[in-house]
């Protein structure tokens, strides 16, 4: 994403360069899933996401990801590892609460505790996630 000044009536965030380090983008967090360093490798439909977000898991900039699709109103795509169903079921869940995104994510600690369990799962070597899933884990 790029932000050129004055042509955007939203305020760039404090920090967008988030996206060079984001894992699909093949940044630090690269988590070796076969997303690649394709971005548009997260638009896509259906069980496909479930493997899209794979890619978010140990994702460095996961919550700035999350957060920019939630202030920019993103409606498509796997954005912080949530899919667009996810996504839309929080937007509900907050609606009329008036709380801001970036502070509502900040203290959700609901969301923060299942964003260290995909991380530590996604640090897991490929064999033991196979055998924690077949144990029903």
């Amino acid at each position: 994403m790029s932000v050129t000044m004055g042509t955007t009536d939203r305020s760039p965030t404090l920090d967008e360069s988030w996206t060079s380090r984001a894992a699909c983008a093949g940044g630090a967090g690269r988590s070796g899933v076969s997303a690649g360093a394709d971005p548009d490798a997260m638009f896509v439909q259906g069980a496909a996401q479930r493997d899209a977000r794979l890619v978010c898991f140990a994702c460095p900039v996961r919550m700035e990801c999350l957060l920019e699709a939630f202030e920019t109103g993103m409606e498509f795509g796997v954005w912080g590892g949530l899919t667009e169903r996810e996504r839309r079921a929080m937007v509900r869940q907050a609606a009329g609460s008036g709380v801001p995104w970036r502070q509502r994510l900040l203290y959700d600690s609901e969301l923060r505790a299942r964003f260290e369990q995909e991380r530590l799962r996604a640090a897991e070597p490929v064999e033991a996630r196979g055998t924690r899933r077949r144990a029903g884990l």
